[in-house]
Formats: C-alpha cells, structure tokens, sequence
C-alpha cells in the first residue's frame, strides 16, 4: 500500500507566512499632527504646522526626525511668510533614534534638513550641525556656519517609532544662518534657474554644463509651469562611469538634446509620489518630440530607493537636490541611456560601483532606509520592532500596507520550506 503524500504545507509554512505579512514596510503616510496630539507642550508647535504647508510636506515622507519646540519657547515668531521655511529646518530628512545622537562624534554630525530642499538655502546652510558634550552626554544643534548666532539643545525625547520617526523637543527655535525672516514663503520657483541649481548641488558640475551648452536648459525652465517638472540629474560620477560603447560625446547635437530630454517628466513628482507612483511607465519631454510610446522611464520601488529603468540602464535617486512645487529635481546613479538610441549596443558597465547597476541587474540600495541600515548598535531589522509596535503605527497616524519585497520573501522562504 503506497504511503500517502503528506503536503509540506505545514503549519509552520502558514505561521511563516503570517509573520512576513506582520512585518511588512509600514511606511505610506505620516500624520505628524496626530503624533504630537498627545502632547499639549507642543499643540503650538503643532498648529503651526498644520497652518502652513509644512505638515502636508510631511506626509510624502517616510523617514525623519522632528525637532519640535514647546509652547514656552515659541513667544517670538518670525513673520508668517517665513515661518514655514523655519520650520522646515526643524525637520531632519534622516530616522535618528537616542542612542543614534548618543554615539554621534564630539566634532558633531551634519544633517540635511527639508528646507535645503527648497533650494532657498545659501550653500550647505539648510543642514544643521549636531554636537554632543562628551562630559554632560548634552546634544546640541545649530547651523553649520561658524558664527551663527541659532541653536538649541534637545531637552527629551518625545516620540518614536522604529525606523520611521523620532521627536524631539528643543530648547530654541532654530533660525538658519543667513535667512531673511522677511522673505516670502510663498514665492514661486518659477523661473528657477536649474543650472545654478545644479551647480550649489556640488556634484553636478558635468550635467550643468551639458544642460546649458545645449540649450535644452532654457526649454526646461519654461515648462516649470502648469503640471511642472520633474528633473532626473546624473552626478558627475555617473558621466565617468559611461562605458565606452556608449558613445555619448559624440552623438550629434539633435540626439545629445534628446537624451537630456530623456531625463525629464513633464509633471511635477516629489520624492513620495515617486515611491509611490501608480502607473510605472512615464512618458518624457523626448517621448513629447518623438511620438507616444517611444523615450519612456520606467520607475519603480527597489529595495528601499526609487529605481529608473530605461530597458538597458538601471538607475537609483540618490538624493534630492531641489524640491518645491511644481520642480523637483533628483540626483541619479547613472545617465538615463534610451533604447531607442543605444538599444543596438546594449551598455554594460565595465567597473561596478556602489551607485548603481546597468544591464537590468537590480540596482543597489543607494539610499536605505532606516529599517534595512547598520545603526550605532549593529544592525536593525523588522525583527527587532517592539511589541504592539504595529498597532501603535495604526493608530498613530500612519497608512500600513504590504510591500512587494515582502511577498517576495514570502515566496523564497516558502519555497525553502518545500
């Protein structure tokens, strides 16, 4: 008598399973509001964010730091056409927990913050600069300019939600070096000049001179209105990187215009709506000169980064370099390389580098998020959340949802357990 096949469908499969549907990338939305509901000290500081635009910026996030300031600190206010650029230095663009300030360096620790993103900030003074006093174990912050007059030390931690949020609360408002308390925050970008913006970027120097030999610069800049614009921007490293077969100095004019056209959408995305973009495919400003369908992106979410697709170049955004509606403009791994020009030589990159990957490899996490980095304490993981971690996220005004990266576990660790 032939012995039954018992299925390997076990029930630890399915427990398994249920695990790697509870540990899921919680991150879609984030009500800073309703975080700081709890606390009375800061309902000032709360209002204000509502008030100005500042709160809805937040909510395309998925990882920051808040420094909030309490009520008794907020009698004097700048103007209410500059406050909410103030209060965008409040907002640390990077997940620091207390023990991530603990083993910050006495020579501190510079951190961008969502005002730099506006591209309002001179130089590098939209960061902030954090110490530690190795003998009172105290964090300060200030700006990174020497004799800035601003700064504030953090008094508690107020809130925190692994590797998401944390907030903290300050002794000061923060005023950036040189920020004209009387200009407007309402200011328009239009008529941004992209080259010059490009070029305070610091790593951008080859794609600024490119953009304005040719002249496609001045055609960008007049589609920043309406819809708006999306700039995609390699680094001067992703113009070294160029395999030879690419051949892209010596395209002629016409095609080196195109391909600069390659890298730009004719709508206006931040970072959010990139990550979560509902249609992947996007036509660009080349598909628009050389027929629908033809020139397009493909833009999806990989392992934690953004990742553009041209058919036979893989890019990740590395950073942010502007961002203020209706222009965004993004830092990218590689240069954008269409088929429909470089399709008969596909590109290979003959040395790999940690920025990005062509050939459709996957391309890397250049920009992890925090649940996937090496902290001061070794690394983290979905494992290490705290117990009712996830019901305490629900309830605190975030947007759960299950990530495609889970499911991919999923299915390799079920299929390890057949």
């Amino acid at each position: 008598m032939a012995t039954p096949r018992i299925s390997h469908f076990t029930p630890i499969t399915l427990s398994y399973f249920l695990l790697l549907l509870s540990l899921s990338t919680p991150i879609l939305s984030i009500n800073i509001t309703t975080l700081l509901s709890p606390y009375p000290d800061l309902s000032d500081f709360a209002s204000l964010l509502s008030s100005t635009s500042v709160a809805a910026d937040l909510s395309r996030r998925s990882s920051l730091t808040l420094l909030a300031v309490p009520n008794p600190f907020l009698r004097t206010l700048p103007s209410p056409t500059s406050l909410a650029d103030v209060l965008r230095y409040h907002v640390l663009l990077q997940y620091l927990s207390a023990p991530d300030l603990s083993s910050i360096p006495p020579s501190g620790k510079l951190i961008t913050t969502l005002f730099q993103t506006t591209g309002r900030a001179t130089s590098n003074f939209g960061s902030v600069n954090i110490t530690r006093n190795p003998s009172t174990q105290s964090i300060s912050i200030r700006s990174p300019a020497i004799y800035s007059p601003s700064n504030a030390t953090i008094i508690s931690l107020v809130k925190n939600l692994p590797y998401n949020v944390s907030i903290f609360s300050v002794n000061a408002l923060l005023i950036p070096y040189g920020f004209d308390l009387m200009a407007s925050e309402t200011r328009p970008p239009l008529g941004l000049n992209i080259t010059k913006a490009l070029t305070d970027g610091h790593n951008f120097n080859v794609a600024a001179s490119m953009l304005a030999a040719s002249g496609v610069v001045q055609e960008f800049e007049a589609d920043e209105g309406g819809a708006g614009i999306t700039l995609f921007v390699p680094t001067d490293e992703a113009f070294a990187d160029l395999p030879p077969t690419a051949r892209f100095q010596s395209l002629p004019a016409d095609k080196k215009a195109t391909v600069l056209r390659f890298h730009v959408l004719h709508s206006y995305y931040p970072l959010g709506s990139l990550e979560s973009i509902v249609n992947p495919v996007q036509p660009t400003l080349a598909t628009e000169d050389m027929g629908a369908g033809s020139f397009t992106l493909n833009i999806s979410r990989v392992n934690g980064s953004v990742a553009i697709d041209t058919g036979i170049v893989q890019a990740s955004v590395t950073q942010t370099v502007f961002d203020q509606n209706p222009v965004a403009i993004f830092g990218v791994s590689r240069v954008l390389l269409p088929r429909e020009i470089f399709g008969r030589d596909p590109v290979s990159t003959s040395k790999p580098t940690t920025g990005g990957v062509t050939g459709g490899a996957q391309p890397p996490d250049v920009s992890p998020s925090p649940v996937n980095s090496p902290g001061a304490f070794g690394p983290s993981s979905h494992m290490s959340s705290p117990p009712g971690f996830r019901e305490e996220m629900k309830s605190q005004g975030f947007k759960m949802g299950v990530q495609s990266s889970d499911l991919a576990l999923f299915c390799i660790g079920l299929y390890l357990l057949v």
